[in-house]
């Protein structure tokens, strides 16, 4: 089944063949950004209607403050990608010029956002499916698991074969918004439009400046996945600096578009936030009619936000892979997989990302705030980094690449104590949440530190102390499984013993006798358990064994055991043997081992 989903292993050399052009990068790491543009200005005409339908012009000059922070972003991280071509973003940036906690708190915000846009991006795009058929409303939850097990089964097999079969809906979705742009703009100048749009520039004395700068907070969500391509270079095509540079780019120019599109025909149509239908939905449907279009453009809208999760997906396995390698996180998130992608981090990002949609029933939408803090967080301490970088480094121009950060960095922190603020009782959870995971990567960090310093040794003083073996078998009958134990144990060391556990007189009289019939040259030792328990005497004897013989030789336990033909022929029997290993594992200075014999039938 595995070799089916997955496909066959991959040779360690055919790593360079995985790496990514600038198209297929711009498919695989731009969907969380593009997708945005099915929320985003959705986000801003949410907070606008509370002030009444006349307030939604405020959209059209809150959505060029949001393209002029993207605009902001997208050369502040050009900037990025060049100074630190390793890949990493936020967290190497700031590692590198803040310091460890503040690399940790970037690192740590940067996973839980992708956790987050996997849980936000596959619920938004069951919602668009539910907008167009109704009736699917109620599996909604089982819709959302089914696309992240999907998108798991894609990225287990391989970043270059994801990447060809996600780029057609993720182009498909560019083609058709533009379409859609394009056509709507056309019918409204055409007059084809019924709906009166909110006069523009109506001062209304109820707006206040915190209900536009909440809107404004709410737009910027539509900027989450920018600083996707600076944490994923290692994932492009040489020379890889230059392509993620040029991805960058091309990827700002598209969402840009889109989004001031989307916004200016949502002014235009007049349309006002609906819990039944999407903006996109009403923008569409006000174009086309409930046509063909109609669904197409509802259906790769669909489509692109499912997709916005696989974002996450190349970026969480990566910044994983180098916390870990930090020692930040556990040193399974470096292990490639058969396809060599980081198999744990991409199955670890699904299953906490599912665990979210089942936590809510599918409705994230309260998320979207902590989401967004959870991606500016970064983009603050990535700037802020920056900038120590050029007043320290002083390269060519440095002067203007320091303007850059500098108001990239007023910008992101002012856009985050604005969500803070105007958002608090949906954004105060990462006040507990950031420490907590912040001091979880400390004590893996203590712990991988303590272990390197307790098995270290100095290679000119310590040297290998030579001593003799005691071997314990313990045995339940005289079997060929214990004849081959001992054969074994002999091959070892002189100091054999057998060990019998009985739980009656009979038993224990009848083990002895056979095996003094038997005289294997090993001396059995017996033992009566009151209360029918192995483990209590062996652990007795062992102790026995250990005080006796513990500085003159190691202590080995040596457990017969058969293994059957057949996977389904275990459960006939009891697991003595794998209780016995699994109980003395943990036992100090005790080496514990397992003698298997096949068994033919």
């Amino acid at each position: 089944m595995k070799r089916i989903l997955i496909g066959k292993p991959m040779k360690s050399a055919e790593l360079d063949g995985e790496k990514l052009g600038k198209w297929k990068a711009l498919a695989i790491l731009s969907s969380d950004a593009l997708s945005s543009v099915a929320y985003g200005t959705e986000q801003i005409l949410l907070v606008l209607v509370a002030a009444g339908f006349a307030a939604l012009w405020y959209s059209v000059p809150i959505s060029i403050a949001v393209l002029g922070l993207l605009v902001i972003l997208i050369f502040s991280y050009r900037q990025t990608i060049f100074a630190y071509p390793t890949g990493g973003g936020a967290y190497i940036v700031a590692k590198d010029n803040l310091g460890t906690t503040s690399s940790l708190i970037a690192g740590g915000s940067l996973l839980v956002d992708y956790i987050l846009t996997v849980a936000v991006s596959s619920s938004a795009g069951t919602d668009a499916i539910t907008s167009a058929f109704p009736m699917l409303h109620d599996y909604s939850v089982v819709i959302a698991l089914i696309m992240i097990v999907f998108l798991t089964i894609m990225n287990l097999r391989g970043v270059t074969e994801s990447a060809s079969v996600l780029a057609i809906p993720i182009y498909l979705f560019i083609f058709s918004i533009a379409v859609l742009i394009i056509s709507g703009g056309i019918k409204f100048l055409a007059g084809g439009m019924e709906a009166a749009a909110p006069e523009f520039g109506t001062s209304l004395s109820h707006v206040s400046m915190f209900l536009l700068l909440k809107a404004f907070s709410s737009g910027c969500s539509a900027l989450t996945g920018v600083e996707a391509v600076s944490n994923a270079i290692p994932n492009f095509k040489q020379p890889a600096e230059k392509n993620a540079a040029g991805t960058l780019l091309l990827m700002g120019c598209i969402l840009g578009a889109m989004f001031i599109g989307i916004t200016l025909l949502a002014y235009g149509y007049g349309v006002k936030p609906d819990p039944k239908a999407t903006v996109i939905s009403q923008i569409a449907e006000a174009t086309f009619g409930r046509g063909t279009m109609y669904f197409i453009i509802q259906g790769v809208t669909a489509l692109i936000l499912f997709l916005a999760a696989n974002t996450a997906y190349s970026a969480f396995p990566l910044l994983s892979f180098m916390m870990a390698k930090d020692k930040y996180m556990p040193h399974a998130f470096m292990v490639r997989g058969d396809r060599l992608g980081f198999s744990n981090g991409i199955i670890f990002l699904s299953v906490m990302s599912a665990l979210l949609v089942v936590g809510f029933k599918g409705n994230t939408e309260s998320l979207i705030p902590l989401y967004a803090v959870g991606v500016f967080i970064p983009f603050t301490l990535s700037q802020l980094g920056m900038m120590i970088r050029w007043i320290k480094v002083k390269p060519s121009g440095w002067q203007m690449k320091l303007l850059v950060n500098t108001v990239g960095m007023l910008t992101t922190l002012s856009i985050t104590l604005i969500f803070i603020f105007t958002k608090f009782t949906q954004t105060w959870v990462i006040f507990i949440f950031l420490p907590l995971v912040v001091y979880v990567f400390m004590r893996i960090h203590r712990h991988y530190c303590n272990i390197a310093d307790e098995l270290r040794i100095d290679i000119q003083v310590d040297k290998p102390a030579k001593k003799g073996n005691t071997i314990v078998i313990p045995v339940a009958g005289i079997t060929r499984v214990v004849m081959n134990t001992i054969s074994y144990a002999q091959t070892m060391s002189d100091h054999v013993v057998a060990l019998y556990i009985g739980f009656d007189d009979e038993a224990i009289r009848k083990m002895e006798q056979k095996w003094e019939e038997w005289n294997p040259g090993v001396r059995l030792v017996v033992i009566k358990s009151r209360y029918r328990s192995i483990m209590g005497p062996l652990k007795k004897f062992i102790d026995t064994v250990e005080w006796k013989t513990a500085e003159t030789d190691h202590i080995t336990i040596l457990i017969p055991q058969f293994i059957t033909k057949h996977w389904w022929q275990n459960v006939l029997h009891n697991q003595t043997s794998f209780m016995i290993r699994a109980y003395l594992i943990n036992y100090k200075d005790v080496i514990v081992t397992t003698v298997p014999y096949h068994l033919n039938r």
